[in-house]
């Protein structure tokens, strides 16, 4: 049994965490499950061969490094180094083999599904908590995602996981809390070496974590700032060893990664629309066309992007809605992945038919957990409403990310009582932060799916243990 705080008065409800751990067993049999079927027939695509091979350097003591064509090694940092030496730690043992980081996906995604179970319970009745730890273990996009080697599934985890731990840590005092709040500071860590716009997250959890036992979250604030300040240090000082290698490797003192420029520049072509495009189709500019370096030629492409945005601000505003779009509407992540894998063992037909899966289940989420925000009754409430409202009509339509914009303004109305709302708090910022992100640079489906286990949580909160007013 696990400590979690009652929204029913200022004593302790005790939730049973058997619950937690029945739905990450069943996720855990559904994954495997899945990876047993994919690991022969799938091999790595896309982005997964650049992980694949960085992973196997990095196992043999060639660290993260690059071989060309012509024999020439260089050191890399183009992609963020967490997954691949994740990957690399378990190809040392076992070999280069891709069943083992589909294996890793499955594990971390059933402790994502414990994780969306954990942070419902904080509002939702034990019923709601375990319908989104139900949705969570098997919807469609976080379970067929599992066999690809890619970053999202793992992301969203360590930030399930994180909530989990910030929740708990709540419930605890002394020495307990204090390693709580170290565990939830070094996974952060690793979770901006995975996906460095995590960091943004490190403060909220450890604000979280510092929260008063079954108080207000605003009670106490000095301590949960402390809170945020300490996850937040812990987190960067565990990235600090690999900005220093980047800063003698490299030639640039980059936290995480080399691609902020490249990507910068990709959301400034209009051949891509708001999505991405390869850098040559996005024009590159002239001055970088004989820079090679890597970091160099990072800097160079994100000041070419600057100068475009310069020159026309608004051929770049108009491609905004777009981007959003490509990242709010759009599904079909896992259905890309795995057809582009082996298209025959994966067709064209499959991928459309899981694709419309996932608009089903992802549209009835989101209506959720705009459910659940109107469900809030606190100040504000015709307005509130009124943009849930209007969010679930945008749902009901290919204006899903329009419904996004309704559903954090409807949070926004809550003021600070936003602070005693978990899910929504973590659900809001992570879909506020997700759309600055790619509105800025470019939009996708897969970049949504790190939101997915706390927009689920969210909506698990339709069964709310009390109505605040």
């Amino acid at each position: 049994m696990t400590l979690v705080p009652s929204a029913d008065n200022g004593r302790e409800r005790r939730l049973p965490l058997r619950d937690a751990w029945t739905l990450a067993g069943l996720a855990l049999v559904l994954r495997l499950s899945l990876v047993a079927w994919a690991a022969s027939r799938f091999l790595p695509a896309e982005d997964g061969k650049y992980y694949q091979i960085v992973a196997w350097r990095i196992a043999r003591g060639l660290g993260y490094t690059w071989l060309w064509p012509d024999g020439v090694v260089t050191y890399a940092a183009h992609y963020p180094v967490g997954y691949p030496a994740i990957l690399g730690g378990l190809y040392t043992l076992f070999g280069p083999r891709p069943w083992l980081a589909m294996a890793l996906n499955a594990v971390l995604g059933s402790l994502a599904v414990a994780g969306v179970y954990r942070l419902a319970s904080s509002v939702a009745t034990r019923r709601g908590a375990i319908m989104a730890g139900c949705i969570a273990a098997v919807h469609p996009t976080l379970l067929f995602y599992t066999p690809a080697l890619m970053t999202e599934i793992v992301s969203a985890s360590f930030l399930a996981v994180g909530a989990w731990i910030a929740i708990d840590a709540a419930a605890l005092a002394g020495v307990r809390r204090a390693v709580a709040i170290v565990g939830l500071g070094l996974l952060m860590g690793i979770a901006i070496l995975v996906r460095p716009q995590q960091v943004v997250f490190a403060p909220v959890l450890g604000w979280l974590a510092m929260r008063g036992s079954g108080s207000s979250l605003r009670l106490g604030w000095r301590r949960q700032l402390v809170g945020a300040g300490v996850v937040t240090a812990l987190a960067v000082a565990s990235c600090l060893p690999w900005t220093y290698r980047n800063c003698e490797r490299m030639g640039r003192c980059m936290l995480v990664s080399a691609n902020a420029g490249w990507n910068l520049l990709i959301g400034t072509s209009a051949e891509g629309n708001g999505a991405w495009v390869a850098v040559d189709k996005a024009g590159i500019p002239p001055k970088c066309r004989t820079v090679f370096d890597e970091a160099k030629k990072d800097v160079c492409f994100g000041d070419g992007a600057i100068e475009r945005i310069h020159d026309a601000p608004g051929a770049w505003l108009k491609l905004m809605p777009k981007k959003l779009e490509r990242t709010f509407d759009d599904v079909g992540t896992p259905g890309w992945y795995l057809h582009s894998s082996n298209w025959k063992l994966f067709p064209e037909n499959y991928k459309n038919a899981l694709g419309a899966a996932e608009v089903i289940v992802q549209r009835v989420v989101m209506l959720l957990a705009l459910a659940a925000i109107f469900r809030i009754h606190y100040r504000r409430l015709r307005l509130r409403r009124g943009l849930v409202i209007a969010g679930a009509v945008c749902m009901c339509m290919p204006l899903a990310w329009v419904g996004i914009l309704f559903l954090t303004a409807a949070a926004l109305t809550l003021g600070l009582h936003l602070l005693d709302e978990p899910p929504l708090l973590l659900a809001s910022i992570g879909l506020v932060s997700t759309a600055i992100i790619h509105a800025i640079f470019f939009g996708g489906a897969r970049y949504a799916i790190v939101t997915m286990p706390w927009t689920i949580a969210l909506a698990g909160c339709v069964w709310r243990r009390k109505s605040v007013g």
